[in-house]
């Protein structure tokens, strides 16, 4: 997918599929497209990539039509921008518990290139851009998509007003930081963790845009939410994930079978 057919699909509910990707091996996206993902997970938050790497995956991914969709470090507004300017088809922003930041990052998403004064006027609604600017920032911001890091109590007291910010696409719900901060630490199938989740899938999607999470700790709970709550961006694993469970079974295998001692 390119990114409008990525961002109409969130909207309507459509479930799409990608995964955490954070090899900048150049032979790695021919092999990924062979998938038939929908969109990649790149995340500079947590995995060490520089700009050079980042914009050569992202242009890359894009040339084959898979849309790369990356994680900046911080809710920073000049961060979004700069991997805009890579080639990412979209932003995701880590830890959103506030309007404000909502309201930054949609400046650098959607009314990029305004900047200063003026954009903060607009953002804050205390001034109306006009008919002739707003149809160029449509089409100049129209491969951007802003998605919002849910990961936190805080995060879901503040959601219907976070939601009432415009021009999200979706929101990403981050699995381990919000099992800590519901003080119960990598306890996904707790009934306490999956109300959360359930809760902020049902209030993103009652606000007509996608909901997400990245999540491994098991199928059966996301194909759970994907079908009672229509949970439709849908990221499984990762490459090294991949890579790791295999060789490891594969390596036991062949230990155990020429008698070695296996771990």
């Amino acid at each position: 997918m390119n990114s409008q057919q990525l961002g109409v699909a969130l909207k309507s509910g459509q479930r799409v599929y990608g995964t955490l990707v954070i090899s900048p091996a150049p032979s790695w996206p021919t092999q990924v497209k062979r998938l038939g993902l929908d969109f990649v997970f790149i995340d500079t938050e947590h995995i060490s990539l520089d700009r050079h790497q980042l914009s050569w995956m992202c242009q890359t991914f894009r040339a084959l039509e898979i849309a790369p969709l990356v994680r900046i470090p911080s809710p920073d507004p000049y961060q979004a921008t700069m991997v805009l300017d890579g080639g990412a088809s979209g932003v995701i922003a880590p830890y959103i518990e506030t309007v404000e930041q909502v309201k930054a990052l949609r400046g650098a998403v959607k009314l990029r290139p305004l900047k200063g004064q003026y954009l903060q006027r607009i953002v804050d609604g205390h001034e109306d851009c006009g008919e002739e600017l707003s149809q160029y920032l449509k089409v100049y911001n129209k491969n951007h998509l802003l998605i919002i890091n849910i990961e936190s109590q805080p995060a879901i007291d503040a959601l219907d007003d976070i939601l009432g910010v415009p021009d999200i696409d979706a929101v990403l719900i981050g699995p381990h930081d919000l099992s800590c901060s519901l003080g119960i630490p990598e306890q996904y199938d707790h009934p306490r963790f999956d109300e959360a989740v359930r809760i902020i899938i049902r209030k993103a999607r009652a606000s007509g845009i996608g909901a997400g999470m990245h999540f491994w700790a098991g199928l059966n709970q996301q194909v759970t939410w994907a079908r009672e709550e229509n949970l439709n961006l849908i990221i499984h694993r990762a490459d090294i994930l991949a890579f790791f469970e295999y060789m490891d079974s594969e390596i036991n295998k062949i230990k155990e079978a020429l008698d070695d001692k296996a771990v």
